[in-house]
């Protein structure tokens, strides 16, 4: 039984990067072996152990045969007999398919049958083998990790063999889970912009997200957004939400706040009269397609709604500004909304010229609604009982108070 770690970790270390999660493959082994040495199965669809100790995952050298269309669509076979090079052609980038032995530090000898160590030192992003195309979650992960390895560069045959598999409809039979798992973990990249620049290149963006796909060659306003089109400010949008370390809810806001500038009636352009509400429409949509969590959700269709007013707050007398919170539900999740501050702060930086443009309406409305959220509306709520309001007075002597801070502030 020979044991060697495989994947991200080796290839990370190669780079000179912390190595995070260490995957295994074990060759020469029979689960009966595994189970024999207190490894503890856990692989549904293939065989992999978690270590007694560690409780890090162990795999059995396995091939994998195409059996059907899509993720699932595979027969894998996994015995003694399957060797180390079998099992590491089967995986998608050569610089994922480098092998190094138990115990093995950077600067000792790798198992390299596909010159994976060559593509890092180029930086080159390449398929292993023909067999990419039979899994179409290869082409989101090739992707992502363009938006991972921002100076990499996608190999010309590899973006040709993307470009035939969409052609092929391969696209049309992944998984919804798996395709949001994929964007969540690119949008998290270091350029996330990269992973849909690749997606657009090789096709995919128009199946899998033709909501955003449509924005590229949609104009603005010049004086508004001198980059002009919608798809190129939403990718410096992206871009601006990872170098401000956003969180993943973020993000997805920010992808997804001007979609229904695509569907813009072409006598308005480039203006964009009601964008936002178009917007949520098409936001639904694909929220319910990707079954998206509530969180990511729910910050996207309040930015898409409400971020021309933030951006416009600074004009709102305070009844204004009091509805606008009221309609974010600042007052009952404040976290939310300074997500939502945010992303709007990713909107207006994102745009040629404005990169460091500061964005006062961030910390005047955070502000605003710490004014809000101070009060206290259990003693409002008895004093206009004391005054015999009661209902739907009591309810509006405690809004009069909130207009009265917000003057006052």
């Amino acid at each position: 039984m020979e044991i060697y770690l495989v994947g991200g970790a080796v290839r990370d270390a190669l780079l000179g990067l912390p190595m995070s999660d260490r995957d295994w493959v074990v060759v020469g082994a029979r689960p009966e072996d595994m189970a024999a040495r207190g490894f503890t199965p856990v692989g549904r669809d293939f065989p992999v152990f978690l270590h007694p100790d560690t409780h890090e995952e162990y795999a059995l050298a396995r091939t994998e045969r195409q059996s059907g269309r899509g993720y699932r669509g595979f027969c894998v076979h996994s015995a003694p007999d399957v060797t180390l090079e079998q099992d590491l052609a089967r995986r998608d980038l050569t610089i994922n398919s480098i092998a190094a032995p138990h115990g093995w530090t950077p600067g000792n000898p790798v198992f390299d049958p596909f010159n994976g160590v060559a593509d890092l030192r180029q930086g080159v992003l390449r398929h292993v083998s023909e067999a990419f195309r039979e899994d179409p979650v290869r082409i989101l992960r090739a992707a992502r990790f363009a938006a991972r390895f921002a100076d990499f560069q996608l190999a010309p045959e590899t973006l040709a063999l993307m470009r035939e598999m969409v052609q092929a409809g391969e696209c049309q039979h992944l998984v919804p889970e798996r395709v949001w798992q994929e964007l969540a973990r690119g949008l998290m990249e270091q350029r996330p912009s990269r992973m849909f620049q690749v997606l657009r290149d090789c096709g995919a963006l128009a199946v899998i997200l033709p909501e955003l796909d449509r924005l590229w060659g949609v104009p603005q306003r010049p004086e508004y957004h001198p980059e002009v089109d919608t798809g190129v400010h939403v990718m410096l949008v992206l871009d601006m939400a990872a170098r401000l370390s956003a969180p993943l809810a973020v993000r997805f806001a920010c992808l997804t706040h001007d979609l229904g500038k695509g569907n813009t009636p072409a006598d308005l352009l480039p203006r964009h009269i009601g964008h936002e509400q178009r917007g949520v429409r098409l936001l639904a949509g694909l929220c319910q397609r990707l079954r998206l969590p509530n969180d990511c959700r729910e910050l996207a269709e309040m930015v898409a709604r409400e971020h021309g007013n933030i951006h416009r707050s600074g004009a709102l007398g305070a009844g204004a500004l009091l509805r606008l919170l009221e309609r974010c539900d600042a007052l009952r999740q404040p976290a939310r909304f300074e997500q939502a501050l945010l992303a709007c702060e990713c909107d207006a930086r994102g745009r040629l010229g404005f990169e460091h443009t500061a964005y006062p309406q961030r910390a005047r409305l955070s502000a605003a609604l710490q004014q809000v959220l101070a009060l206290p509306t259990a003693e409002l709520a008895a004093q206009a009982a004391r005054q015999g309001a009661s209902g739907a007075q009591i309810g509006q002597f405690i809004h009069q108070a909130r207009v009265q801070a917000l003057q006052a502030g």
